[in-house]
Formats: C-alpha cells, sequence, structure tokens
C-alpha cells in the first residue's frame, strides 16, 4: 500500500473537526472550517504544526460544503490574507457524501444522524482517500473515525487514535454494511457489546462499539493529557464504561498508551490579537489590561472601574462536565463579600445553565456588575485580555485549553485539580516565585470559594508584587503552551510507531547518496 521509495514517511490524520489548514497546504486550505469544539482548533494546529516542521503530513476531513459555502469565521478570514500563491500539491482530501453536503453544523442533535454521518466518512475515507494518499500512518480523532484502525490494522497499516472525548455510538455490523463498509473484512478487530464468535454470529444482534474499538484496534492511543489517562486507568471517573476502560489499561500495560497535552491556538496571543483594544506583553500588561477591562465594561454595561476584580468564565455553561452548579450555588456569595471592590462576573458561554445565571442577576439586581453573554469569539479574545481571574470548576477536563490560554493574556485560573488541568496548572506561591494559578482539590462548592478567596487574597497584594507574578506567569506560559512543543511529542510518537524518522533533510540526503 505505502510507497516505499519515499524519504519521508507520510501520515495522514483524520479527524471530523477543523477550523484553519496551512495556506501551502492547498490554495483552498483556509476557506475549511468544520468545528464544534476544541477537538477542531487542536487538529487543525497540529497538522500546520507538523506540515511546517517538515512532515509529510496530509489530512482528511468531511466535505461540510454547507459549512464551508456559508460561514467563514473571522479566524478563517485572517487566515486568507496569508494566502500568497496556489500549490500544486494538494494535501487536503475531502470526502464527499450527501450525509454531511447541507448540514448546518458538525454534529446533530440526533444520534441517527450522527451515526450515519461517521459511516459515510470511514467509508470515504477508506475506499477513496487512503488508496489515493498511501499512508505509512494514520491518526484518527475520536468517536467518527474509531472503525478506521480496525480497517487500516488489517491492512497492515499502523495507526494512533486520540481520544480527545468519552463519547461513543454504537450499531450492528449489518447497519456497518448498509452504509457500504465491508465488515466482514475486519471484524476480528472491532470491538463488541458481547463475545464475538464470528462474523454471522454478530451481524444483527451483537452491538459495535465505535470509541471502543479505536481503542482497542489502534496500534497505539493517546489522551489529550498525562493525568487523565492516570486518571482513567486508576478508575478515578464512574462515567467510563468499564468494557472502555479495561481496552485503555490493556494498552497502559502494553507501554501503547501516552498522554500529550494540546496546546491554544496561535491566534491566542495578546501581543498580536485584533479583538484587543490595548495589545500587550509580559513587560507592559498592566495598563494594558486595564484599558481592555473598562473597554469590555462600558461595552457590557458593567460597572466602568479598572481596580475591580473581574471574574470570566470561558467554557461551557455544562454541568455535567464544567461545574458551572458549583458557582451558582456561591455566586451572590461572593459578589457580597466583595461588592465595595466592585468584584464582577462576564460570562461568554453557551449552555443550558445561561438562564440560572440570569435568574440570579435578575433576583438580586445585579446586571451592573455580572454579564451573561452567549458564545462570541471577538467577545472571548477581549474577556481573557480584560479579566483578572478566569473560573474552571471542571468535574473532569481530558485536556482543557482556557487554563492555558487565560496565562498568556495574564489572567489567573481558578480550577478543580483534575485532569489536563492539573498537569497544566500549579497553586501560586508568591514567596517561592513559582505557579500560576488556584486549585482545589474537592469537587464541591466550598472548594471553589476557598480558591477564589486564595485569587481574591493575590489581588490585594502590592501592585509591584503581583505585576511582578504575572508578567513571570505570562512569559512561561508563552513558552510552555505551545504547538511546537505538542507537535515535537506527536513526532516522537510517529517515529516510536514507524521506526525510523519522520523527517529528513532532503539535501543531506542527497549529499549522503
Amino acid at each position: 500500500m505505502t510507497d516505499k521509495t519515499r524519504i519521508n514517511p507520510r501520515i495522514l490524520i483524520i479527524t471530523p473537526e477543523v477550523t484553519y489548514l496551512p495556506d501551502r497546504m492547498g490554495n483552498l486550505a483556509t476557506y475549511f472550517t468544520a468545528k464544534a469544539g476544541g477537538l477542531a482548533d487542536v487538529s487543525a494546529a497540529l497538522v500546520t504544526a507538523l506540515f511546517d516542521q517538515g512532515a509529510d503530513v496530509h489530512v482528511a476531513i468531511p466535505d461540510y460544503r454547507r459549512i464551508f459555502s456559508d460561514r467563514v469565521s473571522p479566524l478563517l478570514k485572517k487566515e486568507l490574507q496569508r494566502i500568497k500563491r496556489k500549490m500544486p500539491d494538494d494535501r487536503i482530501h475531502l470526502a464527499e457524501d450527501r450525509a454531511f453536503f447541507y448540514l448546518n453544523r458538525v454534529y446533530s442533535s440526533q444520534g441517527e444522524d450522527n451515526l450515519k454521518m461517521a459511516l459515510a466518512f470511514v467509508r470515504e475515507v477508506m475506499n477513496h482517500i487512503v488508496p489515493i494518499v498511501q499512508p505509512d500512518l494514520i491518526h484518527c480523532n475520536d468517536w467518527m473515525t474509531g472503525l478506521i484502525p480496525a480497517m487500516a490494522r488489517q491492512m497492515g497499516i499502523p495507526c494512533l487514535f486520540t481520544i480527545h472525548n468519552i463519547h461513543t455510538v454504537e450499531c450492528s455490523l449489518a447497519h456497518i454494511e448498509y452504509r457500504g463498509l465491508d465488515a466482514a473484512f475486519c471484524w476480528q478487530h472491532l470491538y463488541y457489546k458481547n463475545l464475538a464468535f464470528d462474523d454471522e454470529f454478530s451481524r444483527d444482534q451483537n452491538p459495535v462499539d465505535f470509541l471502543t474499538t479505536g481503542v482497542f484496534a489502534a496500534h497505539f492511543i493517546n489522551t489529550v493529557s498525562p493525568n487523565f489517562l492516570l486518571e482513567i486507568v486508576e478508575g478515578r471517573h464512574s462515567f467510563i464504561e468499564p468494557y472502555l476502560r479495561r481496552e485503555i489499561i490493556n494498552k497502559y500495560n502494553a507501554n501503547c498508551a501516552t498522554g500529550i497535552l494540546n496546546a491554544p491556538d496561535p491566534a491566542f496571543n495578546p501581543q498580536t490579537d485584533r479583538d484587543l483594544k490595548v495589545c500587550y506583553g509580559p513587560g507592559d500588561h498592566s495598563g494594558a489590561k486595564q484599558e481592555n477591562k473598562c473597554f469590555l465594561q462600558r461595552n457590557l454595561g458593567l460597572i466602568e472601574d479598572a481596580a475591580a476584580p473581574l471574574f470570566f468564565w470561558p467554557s461551557r455553561l455544562d454541568p455535567v462536565q464544567k461545574g458551572c452548579q458549583l458557582l451558582a450555588d456561591i455566586f451572590y456569595e461572593v459578589i457580597s463579600r466583595w461588592w465595595e471592590k466592585n468584584l464582577q462576573f462576564v460570562f461568554v458561554a453557551d449552555g443550558g445553565y445561561q438562564s440560572v445565571f440570569r435568574d440570579i442577576v435578575t433576583f438580586h439586581g445585579i446586571e451592573k456588575r455580572t454579564a451573561v453573554c452567549n458564545f462570541n469569539e471577538q467577545l472571548e479574545h477581549l474577556a481573557y485580555a480584560a479579566s483578572d481571574f478566569i473560573l474552571m470548576p471542571s468535574s473532569f477536563e481530558p485536556c482543557g485549553l482556557p487554563q492555558m490560554i487565560a496565562p498568556l493574556y495574564g489572567s489567573l485560573p481558578i480550577a478543580h485539580n483534575t485532569g489536563g488541568i492539573h498537569d497544566t496548572i500549579t497553586p501560586l506561591a508568591v514567596d517561592q516565585n513559582t505557579g500560576n494559578g488556584f486549585l482545589f482539590d474537592i469537587f464541591d462548592a466550598q472548594g471553589l470559594y476557598w480558591a477564589i478567596e486564595q485569587a481574591m487574597a493575590f489581588y490585594d497584594s502590592p501592585r509591584a508584587v503581583k505585576a511582578t507574578q504575572i508578567e513571570r506567569i505570562m512569559t512561561q506560559s508563552m513558552a510552555q503552551f505551545t504547538h511546537a512543543e505538542t507537535a515535537r511529542q506527536y513526532i516522537a510518537l510517529y517515529e516510536q510507531m514507524l521506526q525510523r524518522p519522520l523527517i529528513v533533510d532532503q539535501q543531506s540526503n542527497d549529499i549522503t547518496r
């Protein structure tokens, strides 16, 4: 299947979501967007970083025709300006099917629609894209690509499966074949909910789990933070099905599982961010953050006070994962305690708990101290720059990005010590000149309240102390949270799986030959 004459091995990254791609990967690259969550940003940034370092990387995504045609984000408009010329070597491969041609968004609220789209995507990738690309290694992302590792293993192609979220679907072998996939070809590499003797026995009544199949069949797996992998192995999350945990443990015990942290999109940079009122860096953050704060306050109808402590909620308002119910329990208590300081909250997030916070605001008449806004990309960027603290009291967090973005802008995280948060945030210790945020270990409202108290104690520190610490945190975060480092770790993993270098200098190779 693969081309043995290639100097560099070829990587095919398969993802259901992508925000943007490097302009040099094709003249249409920067038009493409299919985003439902953080996976989109991560996939795009990884592809970009690998490509920029010289890797022979290709990407396969569904052809969300309507999304591509009708909705171009501000980020993509910026990317369009970077197009210099048309490149003949097109490395973007669109899987085409009516299942996703006319969608208005990446994922449907109907599970059957998502299943149909996933099966169409897998069919087109395996039947058309893989034969064209002839990859040496396939890198799959999340449940929608979960059947591909089984087929790749049968074809003898090494496959990495990245777990971004613990979500899955299941269906029968008969349903898979009805959608045009030869399930019998790889039936022994699929994960069935019940013991499978042969494909005929399992055809109609033995469901195939997509996410667990990806884990079971892949040659190597990774989670998007080292600590989340450890939490799964140690059984700290009851929502993870026992059979999925067992397969992850099997990979872990076989030294075929690791955790690689994601990194924020490069667009999150306070020195170049065009969505800010005033751009700034570590050395001049103090005055600039105050200007951004006042600008945000004026636009949202809050009390305009540069000295007011401002808390920002950057994640969706989801009580299952994000812990917004913890904040709701203590919300007015926090505002009341620091009333004289004009303490304020800004929410830039969608989700069912919006109505809860709006009701609290209306009941207590605190409209001048709280703004509850729908998600808006420009407003999100400004809020990072204007805020002093962000809130991430997540019950679990496979990786998380806001806690890495916020320190770049000099906004310190207040977060539950779990998953990727544990890997990226350490308690601030001013006397030791270490740490970058405030963590609480017990997932309850009082734990969050305690962490807010710690944050406010820091806020009341002498101005010079605060400025020194925030400058340090911003500087260290800019060095730590980069896609260059993420790409380096993926390159090392690819090379481990391939047992050969991923990037060979063409000129050096010509000389040696």
